[in-house]
């Protein structure tokens, strides 16, 4: 259907314009609208179509295009939070933070919403572009590189149609700025349009290398095949987030594979709690995987390995006790079982098969050198007893295969090609080398990379345990916690996270991180978009009476973030008795003039207090007042019923120790204080809030809503945010 689409020429729907020519729409152009008019989209037969995103979607959905916009419901609402994002380009002040929070979106994606591209990545496209100079000269720094690597590939692939679209409607200055007549647009020939192809096709190349910025060796695209291989004893925790999003970086790089390995050998420790929950978290962090598999779906097979290896002369079966077996190892010196028979190793292999009490007592080991300097590969442990049924095949086995025998044989059999291995396990390489080579088993390429260390932070999932056994903690997904679900529960965007990982690439040096680095990567993402709030702590408040304040209390419909349309609209009382904090009540002195946010100015006449404690504020509004010559700019709430209750929630580090040295016991470290709750009360909007959300309480900092309002008699959980800034200590 044939439309016309009329328009301010001071304000070009840029993004609409591209759609339709991009999805092969017939449109013409009409830029006769008064300045500040919404676009207008007028079909033949006379209806219409009103608003910039209206007519994006519209486009969208009728295009040529597959899925440029009709998708499932979930990637549907994905693309209008985008559409909803796209004019903050057009926010001088918020331009830089929003190109921040896009570049670590696009850190480990293509396109902005699934696979393929959609209207959402036509309408951040055009924000961008619509800025003239300014995203251009950003664009050829080294700055937003996943943001300009996915601006280029966009422009490479329609780049005729979009550099007409921009010639046409944006100068230096950005839109409606009409660019001189030279500047090559349509007018430019098809080499030209060729060689500017080219042109971003190689940029695009040069900046999709990411932070990491190295090779796998002997890697080949198409060939690769990588496994991330979490234990399922815990939670993914941010350590556990690097292994998985590099093994994820390579994957992509070169088109390779990537399997999920549950290395579930210990059924002590394991459950399937945990691998639901490692799912989610993979989930969450945006892991695309091939398969998930378990090293349990191989015990046959590395049963009858070690069967075959006790034969060739290549394990053997000790019940040597395990501390003698240790310092044996320690000091270089052959067990006394190292030199039984086939026959008889055989037979005690039979006895820890079948779990019995002669069985238990023993374990099979790799017979490698116990004369070697590298102690990993004096005769390591293959197989121990372990009466415990497994959380997937109950008991059907008595022996369990250790990681060190396991890993190799699983990478090997499915056709791992690249192992990813923290640095911590540098000296047991050769291990795993000797292992495969003695199974005949193919060569498996080991890389490695630093460990993700945080300060006054534990990663041993079993001290973390104790702490969730103790009750130390709400549990593994406790807001102190280093796990994903913990950090999200306290307030960061996964978006945060992945782009604070990959800034540390793919480095194999030791590094101690602060979480200030982190936090601040988060407060960037939140803070051009969160609602602002409202709050005063309930038992440190001031009432200050407004002698010519309204005598009925009447409402304003204010926006909830005044540089972000998205975040909506909220209600806001005003009436002539009005709460303030105690902290900028004591802050204020007689006869003083004060703003009172979002209102206006006050004249503070007199401060009445009872024991040296101010209890009553008088003043009068004065609204004509120049809200720049006042000193003290005040939050404050009506006193109202309509008030919801709140309880602020800070966190404190677990241990008071910023590192633990080697043999350091953690219980010496605790920390006595580690939560704090502050009763307050917020507007009544916040009785809307849904669990997750993040909101910034005004001049109070940054929080999450962990519990929605539910009943008045229950308040509001919020959880704080760390924003970026030394971290002050509870005690």
């Amino acid at each position: 259907m044939e439309a016309t689409l009329s328009f301010s020429p001071e304000n070009p729907p840029l993004s609409v314009i591209a759609a339709a020519r991009i999805g092969g729409a017939a449109l013409s152009a009409d830029p006769a609208l008064p300045p500040g008019s919404a676009p207008v989209l007028r079909f033949d037969s006379g209806e219409e179509l009103r608003g910039s995103n209206t007519t994006l979607r519209y486009f969208g959905r009728c295009a040529a295009i597959p899925n440029f916009y009709k998708r499932d419901a979930r990637e549907s609402g994905q693309i209008d939070e985008w559409l909803e994002f796209s004019p903050i380009f057009l926010t001088g002040s918020e331009f830089e933070s929003a190109c921040a929070y896009v570049d670590s979106f696009l850190a480990l994606r293509t396109f902005l919403v699934g696979y393929s591209l959609s209207i959402a990545d036509i309408a951040i496209w055009s924000g961008l572009a619509g800025t003239g100079q300014r995203w251009e000269s950003l664009r050829k720094s080294k700055k937003y590189r996943n943001l300009v690597r996915w601006y280029n590939s966009v422009a490479s692939e329609y780049g005729d149609i979009l550099n007409e679209v921009t010639a046409a409607y944006v100068g230096k200055r950005g839109l409606g700025k009409l660019p001189a007549a030279n500047h090559r647009g349509a007018d430019q020939g098809p080499s030209q349009v060729s060689k500017d192809t080219e042109v971003n096709k190689v940029v695009n190349s040069k900046e999709s290398a990411s932070s990491f910025e190295v090779d796998l060796p002997g890697a080949k695209v198409g060939e690769v095949c990588l496994r991330f291989a979490p234990e399922p004893s815990g939670y993914l925790h941010i350590g556990h987030s690097k292994a998985a999003l590099l093994n994820q970086y390579f994957a992509q790089r070169y088109q390779g594979r990537l399997i999920i390995r549950f290395d579930d050998t210990n059924p002590s420790k394991e459950s399937n709690e945990f691998v639901e929950n490692l799912l989610k978290d993979i989930e969450t962090l945006g892991i695309k995987y091939d398969a998930v598999t378990y090293t349990s779906d191989y015990f046959p097979q590395l049963m009858e390995m070690a069967e075959n290896l006790i034969r060739k002369g290549k394990a053997y079966v000790d019940d040597t006790p395990r501390e003698q077996m240790q310092k044996e190892r320690m000091d270089g010196i052959e067990s006394k079982c190292r030199n039984n028979t086939v026959e008889e190793n055989l037979s005690l292999w039979k006895e820890m098969v079948a779990g019995s009490e002669r069985g238990k007592q023993c374990c099979l080991r790799g017979k490698l050198d116990m004369q070697d300097p590298n102690k990993s590969l004096r005769d390591p442990v293959y197989y121990r007893c372990n009466l415990d049924p497994h959380h997937r095949i109950g008991s059907k086995y008595k022996v369990y295969p250790t990681y060190d025998f396991a890993c190799p044989f699983v990478d090997a059999i499915e056709g791992v090609t690249h192992a990813l291995r923290s640095s911590e396990y540098h000296d047991r390489n050769a291990q795993y080398h000797r292992i495969l080579e003695d199974m005949g088993l193919r060569k498996v390429q080991i890389y490695e990379f630093s460990r993700l260390n945080m300060v006054y932070t534990l990663l041993s999932k079993r001290k973390l345990l104790w702490f969730v056994q103790n009750g130390k903690v709400d549990g593994w997904d406790d807001p102190r916690f280093p796990t994903v679900q913990g950090i999200v529960r306290r307030g960061l965007k996964i978006e945060a996270l992945i782009q604070f990982i990959l800034q540390q690439g793919a480095s194999k040096n030791l590094n101690l991180m602060e979480w200030d680095k982190l936090w601040t990567i988060n407060k960037k993402i939140i803070d051009p978009i969160c609602p602002r709030h409202t709050a005063v702590l309930e038992e440190q408040r001031v009432i200050l009476i407004l002698t010519n304040g309204p005598e009925k209390p009447f409402v304003r419909i204010i926006p909830r973030h005044k540089k972000y349309e998205g975040a909506g609209k909220k209600a806001t009382t005003f009436t002539n008795r009005i709460w303030l904090d105690y902290g900028d009540a004591s802050s204020i002195s007689e006869g003083e003039e004060v703003t009172l946010m979002d209102w206006g100015n006050a004249i503070i006449k007199e401060i009445k207090k009872e024991n040296g404690k101010i209890i009553q504020l008088i003043g009068e509004l004065n609204l004509e007042g120049s809200v720049k010559t006042t000193k003290l700019k005040l939050t404050w709430l009506p006193d109202s019923e309509e008030l919801v209750r709140l309880s602020l929630v800070e966190f404190d580090y677990l241990i008071r120790k910023k590192k633990l040295e080697e043999g350091e016991d953690f219980l010496d470290n605790l920390n006595p204080c580690t939560r704090r709750e502050t009763a307050a009360l917020g507007d009544s909007n916040m009785r809307n809030l849904k669990r997750g959300e993040i909101v910034q309480l005004e001049r109070k900092g940054y929080f999450r809503c962990d519990v929605p309002f539910l009943r008045p008699s229950k308040p509001i959980v919020l959880f704080a945010i760390p924003d970026g800034r030394q971290q002050a200590s509870l005690n």
